[in-house]
């Protein structure tokens, strides 16, 4: 089956009943990076729902298996379960806690928010509140204190005076902090809370996966879906890839902010992060794939992210990689996207599983310049035939 047949046959429905379900779920589970065992139990429970097997790495990313016709070139399709967060840093004279933060956010979103400490031995709720935070005791000096993790601290809901209350409330520098996602979905569509970015594309990748397994519809090639563990601090998908993976697809948050192409109600393919240029090839199978099923999307760059295909590629992988999102605004604050962003990223995500590979001389990873693949084909590009301007016209003009 190649695009062009793919193109032609209906995409299986997605159950968005069960993305709605699951992304929910997966919001009432704190995951910030390093205390991910529970996400990761989670997803492994629905993929044993799905009756889909799965390995665990020892740190916990989950590798699937959906068997296709053909075992390679073998593709993966990723979504990260990790999140943001914050770990104490200093346990402090007033009985309250200094914080870092646990990925790259700013503190400015991090005041107001409700959280859970999590100690040796149980978990502790709290509020982050800057340094002053009642008018009626500092007047305008509120205003003015700067926005870093330096002039913020976690009020913890015990009688806590000092430093030695805290310790013996069993706090540590080096507790884990989880922030409420504060998930809001409205009867418009549109969806708020705190680590859509990723849960709301592991919620779409299960639900992709579950359209494949309930429609019976055959692959052409192995696909593994991948859920990572510290994509927040960088390293991602530099696990759980095997030798056999030729092409990998990173779903993930995509940018809508002035200056930007995404949409919250489109699915987004990013041609290009900080990490630089995603695979060519890859990237514009997905925008024929999205063209030819109608699939309401967006071409964008980004110049402030990176994602799992970028430590897959920085860990010595030779994969074609892509990147492809739902539309969100507010990335690493109080995200919102929209149902019909995550609707079209899970029929993007079933169009690309259901297509034939981008090359099948991928099948290994050397080989001759037989069946290369061919960027720009002459035959194919339309060339521009208006003359160019004359020099010397241009001169005597200038005169």
């Amino acid at each position: 089956m190649n695009t062009s047949d793919n193109a032609r046959l209906p995409l299986p429905p997605l159950d968005e009943a069960y993305l709605e379900e699951t992304l929910l779920q997966l919001l009432a589970i704190p995951s910030p990076v390093g205390l991910t065992d529970a996400v990761v139990r989670y997803v492994a429970g629905r993929l044993d729902g799905l009756g889909i097997p799965y390995v665990i790495t020892r740190r916990g990313a989950i590798r699937a298996t959906l068997r296709g016709q053909e075992r390679h070139p073998a593709r993966a399709i990723v979504a990260h379960l990790d999140t943001l967060g914050a770990m104490v840093r200093e346990l402090k004279d007033n009985g309250r806690v200094g914080v870092v933060p646990i990925g790259t956010w700013s503190s400015r979103f991090a005041e107001g928010g409700r959280l859970t400490l999590f100690t040796d031995t149980q978990q502790i709720r709290g509020t982050c509140l800057p340094l002053m935070t009642s008018g009626h005791a500092f007047g305008d000096a509120i205003n003015a204190q700067p926005n870093t993790w330096d002039n913020v601290e976690v009020r913890l809901d015990l009688p806590l005076h000092s430093r030695a209350d805290l310790a013996g409330a069993g706090v540590h520098v080096g507790d884990w902090i989880a922030f409420d996602p504060q998930p809001e979905v409205q009867p418009g569509g549109y969806i708020n809370a705190r680590y859509l970015d990723d849960k709301a594309a592991v919620a779409v990748l299960l639900t992709a996966c579950k359209a494949i397994q309930d429609s019976g519809a055959p692959l052409p090639v192995d696909v593994h879906p991948l859920f990572t563990i510290t994509e927040e601090v960088g390293s991602g998908a530099s696990a759980a890839l095997h030798g056999d993976i030729a092409e990998m697809v990173s779903l993930d948050i995509a940018i809508a902010a002035p200056g930007q192409a995404t949409d919250e109600r489109a699915v987004t393919i990013c041609l290009q992060d900080l990490s630089g240029p995603f695979d060519y090839h890859l990237s514009h199978k997905l925008i024929k794939l999205a063209q030819a099923h109608g699939i309401e999307h967006r071409r964008d760059v980004f110049k402030f992210y990176r994602s799992d295909s970028a430590a897959a590629v920085e860990a010595g992988n030779d994969i074609r990689t892509a990147l492809i999102g739902f539309g969100a605004d507010a990335s690493h604050a109080q995200e919102r996207t929209h149902v019909d962003s995550l609707r079209a990223l899970g029929q993007l995500s079933v169009a690309y599983l259901l297509s034939d590979p981008v090359a099948r001389r991928d099948r290994q990873s050397m080989g001759s310049i037989e069946g290369f693949t061919e960027q720009l084909k002459p035959e194919e590009m339309q060339v521009n035939t208006t003359p160019l301007p004359d020099p010397q016209e241009f001169l005597e003009a200038k005169d």
